[in-house]
């Protein structure tokens, strides 16, 4: 007679074979479905832990920037530079005046030319526009020459209080080591600003006749304004005169902003963190001052982003639905894994196929006199915003084309059903009822593209030109072919040559902590559409 359950249960025995299987299956104490659960729940655990720590580690390096460049401001205040620069910035605007005269000149050389008039007749034609623009540019030699002596003063002082400060340190170290004597032999001069400034700041006299003079010179040259041999760029002389005039109508502003300029006005954290975020400028290792700036980084990761959106979203999508509703299974087989095989070529081979091949196969053709039409061809950067733009189409479309493909698989089969059952086509099932249904999964997937885009490194240090600028916009479509610096190609670059600590290297993990945080919105954005999307097929 079998034992009683109770029985069974009392004595510790088994009570079936389901007990005998389950305590079989137990390890560690665990049952299989609660050993695998602690498996994949440890998983998650570790994947949080590990974005808590990548989250912790960026603001530990990247906080301090803020008051390093905050301290770095504060000197190029102290030290006369900041006053030194609003002199300098009326000597760059001259300048950008002189390279609009000259690009009036070249373009007169290319028509003339094109005329078949040979180089001495275009330049005996140019003489009188020739020595307008020379007395034009001597405007400026006495501002340029209060400006240089002003930087050499400004820049002793920066130096000098510099050097303090390097002794400061090295003292502190030394007293820390229990070395006394050699803490003594070390002899910091403190510097007094304030006296030490009166010999920049007592200059806005000399400088208010020199500037009086210079405005005086640039308004007679630009009385009369020579005629051009090409009648088509006079209109642009004109405007030339119309632009002096607005320059100089900055010059009272300027020099009030000198008379009420004072170096002991504090430097607010507020300008420390707008510097960086709407700074145009990333400008390290200068003897004068460090600027960084993210504005011209993030515009060049977003404008190669852009051109591979604009190539990546096209093909992705297009594959997947073909690959999804059209294709024969044979095709599907083809396709699918040659899509997907792109995402395992290392970035780095991508990287020298665009330098090797497509750099110098898009600029060969833009010479190509059928697209001499096309804004900004023929142009010779080899490499530049396109190139990097094109390669990073290629490592978008598997990323898009899967994901596509998913949303549009998982699109109910009843639709398309009811969509054939009510008389539509092929092609009207697919633009007007699983496209749509679709749309939030392939809006994800395009999200989702864009994040890879902007993450990648080795391609856009290698074919995107690295300059570290804010293209001319107003060139239109040109803008897209000139060379641009990424916010993850500057941490590649300069990451191995700044000192650990220093405001640089602080500098380069904002970056990060920048990159990180779009990374993160987008991958948000896209699960928060993908949810939805689920919602609504449900």
């Amino acid at each position: 007679m079998p034992p009683d359950i109770n029985t069974a249960a009392d004595t510790g025995e088994p009570s079936s074979k389901f007990a005998i299987q389950k305590k079989r299956t137990r390890l560690f104490g665990l049952t299989l479905d609660e050993t695998i659960r602690v498996f994949f729940g440890g998983n998650a655990l570790v994947a949080v832990i590990v974005l808590a720590l990548i989250t912790f580690f960026l603001f530990r390096e990247g906080s301090q920037f803020f008051g390093q460049n905050r301290d770095s401001l504060r000197t190029y205040r102290l030290a006369g530079l900041e006053y030194v620069d609003i002199i300098r910035q009326q000597e760059e605007d001259h300048t950008a005046l002189t390279r609009y005269l000259f690009d009036i000149r070249l373009k007169a050389v290319v028509q003339l030319t094109e005329q078949g008039i040979d180089a001495a007749e275009i330049n005996r034609r140019l003489a009188a526009f020739d020595a307008f623009s020379e007395r034009y540019s001597d405007t400026i030699v006495p501002i340029r020459g209060l400006v240089f002596e002003l930087t050499e003063v400004a820049t002793d002082i920066k130096t000098r209080y510099n050097e303090n400060e390097d002794y400061k340190v090295a003292r502190k170290n030394f007293l820390a080591a229990g070395m006394k004597a050699e803490a003594d032999e070390i002899t910091i001069k403190d510097l007094d600003f304030a006296k030490e400034i009166v010999a920049i700041t007592g200059t806005v006299s000399a400088y208010e006749q020199i500037n009086n003079e210079y405005a005086d010179a640039l308004k007679a040259s630009v009385t009369v304004l020579p005629t051009l041999p090409v009648a088509s760029l006079q209109p642009r002389l004109e405007r030339f005169r119309e632009l002096t005039r607005e320059y100089l109508a900055t010059f009272p502003g300027r020099l009030a902003t000198l008379k009420a300029w004072d170096n002991n006005a504090p430097v607010k954290w507020t300008e420390a963190f707008t510097q960086f975020i709407f700074g145009t400028r990333w400008l390290t290792a200068s003897f004068w001052q460090d600027w960084y700036g993210i504005i011209p980084l993030f515009v060049g990761s977003l404008m190669i982003s852009c051109i591979a959106l604009f190539i990546a979203v096209p093909l992705g999508v297009g594959a997947a639905i073909y690959v999804n509703q059209i294709a024969s299974p044979m095709e599907q087989r083809l396709i699918k894994p040659a899509i997907e095989f792109i995402s395992a070529i290392p970035s780095v081979v991508l990287g020298f196929f665009g330098i090797a091949v497509l750099g110098q196969a898009l600029r060969a053709l833009s010479q190509w006199e059928a697209l001499s039409w096309v804004p900004g061809f023929p142009y010779s950067e080899r490499l530049n915003a396109l190139t990097a733009g094109c390669l990073l189409a290629l490592i978008a479309v598997p990323t898009i084309f899967t994901l596509a493909e998913d949303a549009i698989n998982n699109v109910p089969r009843a639709f398309k059903e009811a969509s054939f059952a009510l008389g539509a086509s092929r092609m009207q099932t697919i633009v007007r009822i699983i496209v749509p249904a679709s749309l939030s999964g392939i809006v994800s997937a395009v999200l989702l593209g864009l994040g890879r885009v902007m993450g990648e490194t080795m391609v856009v240090l290698l074919c995107a030109g690295n300059r570290i600028a804010i293209p001319d916009f107003t060139a239109g479509f040109t803008a897209f072919l000139q060379p641009v610096h990424t916010m993850t190609g500057i941490i590649a670059q300069e990451m191995g040559e700044v000192v650990r600590g220093g405001i640089h290297y602080r500098a380069l993990f904002v970056v990060g902590l920048v990159l990180f945080f779009i990374a993160l919105l987008l991958n948000f954005l896209a699960q928060k559409i993908v949810r939805k999307y689920r919602i609504s097929i449900g």
